[in-house]
């Protein structure tokens, strides 16, 4: 039988808390001044230093503004890297703004064919909830940034700059979905009303249509081809004249995407290490390259990712940024706050129950471009954020060991840095996860 509140059970808790005067002390100063910055521990401070024994240059930091693109960010500051070393450019962006009109267009295809493939589903069932209440977003995973650039290449920022839709996407997203929901609704619809596939394929064109002129009007038209023109750090002017998207990728970037893979530590009993993992339902382009997981040991995870650092070459990430971090100091630290001291009670579960219990997830993606090691073995992170050059040390974050081992998630290895054995593990078929896994989730956080 439930039990409820009572009046004395109040009381006691109450009298507890007030048989110790500090306590006063400690309630005064989380209400002034909010939880956080009332136990932030300065020794954690202090020995999160923005120092590396090993660190790759790269520059000044981009800034998302108030979108969830982190994922696009990450990825395209990962190409920077190289491509402002190897043609002397200084602070040379990509352009998001290209990336994300392509990304919410695919999306809303992804979304309308998802659509008529389950319009056999009942509406009130889980899936089609699942997916109804989110039918698009800013967020993304890295193969789904791949897919993208397969199809559509990329620009420099001056090709396509930002927009205030762009950079602050929440007028857009709300009524892009509400575009969609609506269309769903069209689509089912003429489903019941026993009109063929085909018939709704049609429909869909025309919906399609409406969205690509929504997008255009906010964002802007991607070109098709562009001229592109820069001064290097030695003073020397160059031109390309009327190359495409893709042409530029290819020449300026070079990247061979197929050799970059999605390892991710994700220790729940329902996903053994050495297997690959996929996603039901998730993904932008259809037809393009499918999210795809393989799932190791923490050790092994930040292993690769030191092979890939001490090779000079960045590592895009995805983590719970949240958790235990300051912004404004740029420090990830599982000891930068003291609140077992201060409320005498300890926040405790594994890396796998907060997965499992849905207190933990990815929510953002940034880039690693440093690390420390002492003894062969790394004791802290440098990271490259995507939050402007006002937050961190210039924009740059301090990670310690233990929060990568608590809350990363996922990295983005060449497969060369792989073993034998986890190469071979790659290969296999992947294993199908239901849509609300918590290794479905997309960085999305600004």
């Amino acid at each position: 039988m439930a039990k409820d509140i009572t009046r004395e059970m109040a009381e006691r808790f109450s009298r507890q808390i007030r048989e110790l005067p500090q306590n006063k002390v400690i309630q005064n100063a989380m209400m002034k001044n909010g939880i956080k910055a009332a136990t932030i521990n300065n020794d954690a401070v202090v020995s999160m230093n923005h120092v590396f024994s090993h660190e790759i240059e790269t520059g000044k930091v981009s800034n998302q503004k108030q979108s969830g693109r982190c994922w696009m960010f990450a990825a395209l500051n990962t190409f920077t890297h190289k491509l402002n070393a190897k043609f002397r450019l200084k602070d040379f962006e990509l352009s998001q703004n290209y990336t994300n009109f392509w990304d919410k267009f695919e999306k809303a295809n992804y979304f309308l064919e998802t659509m008529i493939e389950t319009v056999d589903e009942p509406v009130e069932g889980r899936l089609i909830s699942w997916l109804l209440e989110t039918p698009q977003q800013d967020g993304g995973q890295w193969d789904m940034l791949v897919a993208l650039i397969k199809k559509y290449g990329v620009v420099p920022k001056q090709v396509m700059p930002e927009t205030y839709n762009s950079s602050s996407s929440r007028e857009l997203n709300s009524l892009l979905n509400a575009k969609l929901r609506e269309n769903a609704v069209k689509l089912r619809k003429l489903h019941a009303a026993g009109q063929p596939e085909e018939e709704l394929r049609q429909a869909k064109e025309g919906m399609l249509a409406e969205v690509y002129k929504l997008l255009a009007f906010a964002l802007g038209e991607p070109p098709k081809t562009f001229d592109f023109e820069f001064r290097d750090t030695d003073k020397l002017f160059h031109r390309e004249q009327n190359i495409t998207p893709q042409a530029f990728f290819e020449k300026y970037v070079g990247f061979d995407l197929d050799n970059y893979i999605s390892i991710i530590n994700a220790p729940t009993s329902d996903k053994p290490y050495g297997k690959t993992y996929t996603v039901q339902y998730l993904g932008n382009v259809v037809g393009g390259k499918p999210v795809k997981y393989l799932n190791v040991d923490i050790e092994t995870f930040k292993s690769l990712a030191v092979k890939q650092l001490k090779d000079n070459r960045s590592v895009w990430f995805g983590c719970d940024v949240a958790a235990s971090s300051d912004r404004n100091e740029g420090i990830m630290d599982t000891g930068l706050f003291d609140l077992e001291k201060a409320f005498g009670f300890s926040f405790g579960m594994t890396k796998a129950e907060r997965l499992d219990y849905k207190d933990s997830v990815m929510t953002h993606a940034m880039v690693l471009t440093g690390v420390n090691l002492v003894d062969g073995k790394p004791d802290r992170w440098k990271v490259e954020n995507s939050w402007g050059e006002k937050v961190g040390k210039d924009g740059y974050f301090v990670m310690s060991d233990a929060w990568m081992d608590e809350y990363t998630y996922q990295i983005v290895i060449d497969k060369k840095y792989l073993p034998e054995e986890l190469q071979k593990a790659w290969e296999q078929d992947p294993i199908a996860l239901k849509p609300w896994d918590p290794m479905g989730s997309l960085a999305w956080m600004h």
